[in-house]
């Protein structure tokens, strides 16, 4: 049962669970669908401070081995000089800069995405989708979240073009977070 705390309760150190959460993406394919995808191996903490919002961090680390698309030849080229580099860029990470209450259950947070050694600020819309103690007595926080960036402003510029017109590869990604994450005693 999910219940929602008065958020001064919330406030302290939590860890990622990565078992409950999903890092994911959206690519528009060959200008006619989308092709969905996420990463396997992360980490990630979050500092919440339930009395001022504004104080809250997060810090998340992707490792970009770990992308799965559901075709092996993809998440292949993926990897490669073409794209993520991963022998070079074997991390993502996110170091969050700013964090803001846009009301009721709604927050963003702001702050600097490195991918292929660039920095670049992204803000994030989330949703806080509760709080709750599990069967195993964990404090459990949840939130969702969403946030869309071009992926050549990072250096991720590889394409093809179709005969049709058009690219095979949208810029536009579109990032999505379910984020579940235990409280640290």
């Amino acid at each position: 049962m999910t219940s929602t705390p008065d958020l001064v309760t919330l406030t302290g150190e939590y860890t990622i669970d990565p078992a409950h959460t999903t890092i994911g993406f959206t690519a528009r394919h060959a200008m006619v669908t989308n092709v969905k995808g996420k990463f396997l191996d992360f980490s990630g903490t979050l500092h919440l401070d339930g009395t001022d919002p504004a104080k809250s961090t997060a810090i998340l680390d992707v490792t970009m081995d770990s992308i799965d698309t559901g075709s092996a030849d993809r998440d292949g080229h993926l990897k490669s000089s073409d794209f993520f580099k991963t022998d070079e860029f074997p991390k993502m990470t996110f170091r969050s800069t700013e964090a803001e209450s846009l009301g009721g259950d709604d927050y963003r947070i702001t702050g600097d995405l490195t991918i292929l050694g660039t920095t670049r600020p992204i803000s994030i819309d989330l949703e806080f989708n509760g709080a709750a103690k599990d069967p195993f007595g964990n404090e459990r926080v949840g939130f969702e979240g969403k946030a869309e960036i071009k992926r050549s402003e990072w250096g991720l510029t590889w394409n093809a073009a179709l005969e049709t017109g058009g690219v095979l590869v949208s810029d536009k990604i579109k990032l999505n977070f379910d984020i579940s994450a235990i409280k640290q005693a």
